[in-house]
């Protein structure tokens, strides 16, 4: 603590210093020069002196203490004022002030809950048009397409995404073809297997709900085996969302829908068996034509390891990278979707191994064996522009 020490004499003692402030004499100027500490810039105010008996009010005009924008000294009113009437109450600031307070943070709550409520409505909003109906839903990330109950679990899968997978009916020069495909856009892009479609004179593709309809081909990528193809006054479809296949491990749980066999909408479910293998297969469409002849058996050739299954691609093939996995595929799920738990399309089913292929297999050996492999969506993501310009075969 600071103490202030004073010899005694070193200020001269003014007895008249001691006096209340309010004692109505003020001291000369003179005498103020030399008092410590210094006097305030002006005189404090005086109070009122009143006849005993009289009734003393606050001053009307002023806000009171503590009020804003009043005269602080300001307290009482002028000697002399007339008094209110009998009965009437003094005005006093406090309660509205107090009720204003407790208001206050009811108000702040409220002005908050406004505010969530707007932003909530707003964000909602925003997605509704990202995604609207004849928008592709994609994401770079996983998005929750499934409801949160039934997240993780197939049947949560193929409850939100059946309504966005297809059955692709192609009749050729000399047959026909059956394969899937996904819906990009409420307005009815549909991608597919190049392989497919390939030499189509007409396509059918059939919704989930029964609905046909009659599709044109709007491009192909023989070297991607992709191809996107429009349906004809559709609308209203449920666009699948395309997710991350950067993101996928080995192990990840994962969902095929398709038609195989021509059976819409068969659900079956695996996991992720290996990354980034080496599938070859024909780019030549006559001998894509040649597979399907007569109805064909629906298997389409592929290489893998130095190895051909389900018979011969031919000369004229391309590589590329896809996901292997061990979820049923049979003839009927190429172009059909491979899901991820939260309901993202993580890739494109394009090629399966059934042993029914080899002739030294019996039938009892027949379907799928848990070989398939899926086109990466983000292949079909980066492919997207090209083909809705005409593709690369154009």
């Amino acid at each position: 603590m600071t103490e202030s020490f004073r010899r005694s004499g070193e200020y001269p003692e003014d007895t008249s210093r001691q006096q209340s402030p309010y004692s109505g004499s003020v001291p000369p100027s003179e005498d103020r020069a030399g008092a410590w500490p210094p006097p305030p810039a002006y005189d404090p105010a005086q109070p009122v002196s009143v006849a005993p008996g009289t009734t003393v009010w606050p001053a009307s005009g002023g806000s009171g203490a503590g009020g804003h924008g009043g005269d602080p000294t300001a307290r009482f009113a002028a000697p002399g004022a007339e008094p209110p009437a009998p009965g009437t109450p003094a005005p006093h600031a406090g309660p509205e002030r107090r009720k204003k307070r407790l208001r206050g943070p009811v108000g702040l709550l409220a002005a908050v809950a406004v505010a969530a409520a707007a932003v909530g409505g707003g964000t909602a909003y925003a997605f509704q048009q990202l995604t609207g109906s004849d928008t592709t839903a994609s994401s770079s990330t996983s998005t929750a397409v499934v409801p949160s109950s039934k997240r993780g679990t197939v049947s949560g899968v193929a409850q939100a995404v059946s309504p966005s997978i297809v059955e692709v009916n192609a009749t050729l020069s000399n047959g026909s073809s059956t394969g899937s495909g996904v819906i990009l856009s409420g307005d009815g892009e549909i991608v597919t297997n190049n392989h497919v479609i390939s030499g189509a004179s007409s396509i059918k593709v059939r919704t989930s709900d029964g609905k046909t309809y009659t599709a044109d081909v709007v491009g192909t990528d023989a070297k991607k085996d992709l191809a996107l193809i429009k349906l004809q006054n559709a609308s209203g479809l449920k666009a699948a969302t395309l997710g991350d296949s950067d993101g996928v491990s080995v192990g990840d749980e994962v969902v095929a829908i398709g038609s195989p066999e021509g059976l819409t909408g068969t659900v079956t479910s695996g996991i992720v068996s290996a990354l980034d293998r080496d599938v070859t297969v024909s780019t030549d469409e006559s001998q894509q034509q040649q597979q399907q002849q007569g109805g064909g058996d629906g298997r389409w050739p592929f290489e893998f390891g130095g190895r051909e299954f389900n018979g011969d691609t031919g000369s004229s093939t391309t590589t590329y990278k896809a996901l292997q996995t061990d979820a049923s595929l049979n003839p009927g799920n190429s172009g059909g979707a491979l899901i991820d738990m939260n309901g993202n399309i993580i890739g494109i089913n394009s090629a399966m191994y059934s042993a029914a292929s080899d002739s030294s297999s019996s039938s009892s050996s027949a379907g799928s064996v848990g070989l398939g492999f899926a086109i990466p969506v983000n292949t079909l993501k980066a492919d997207l522009d090209t083909l809705r310009a005409g593709g690369s075969d154009s």
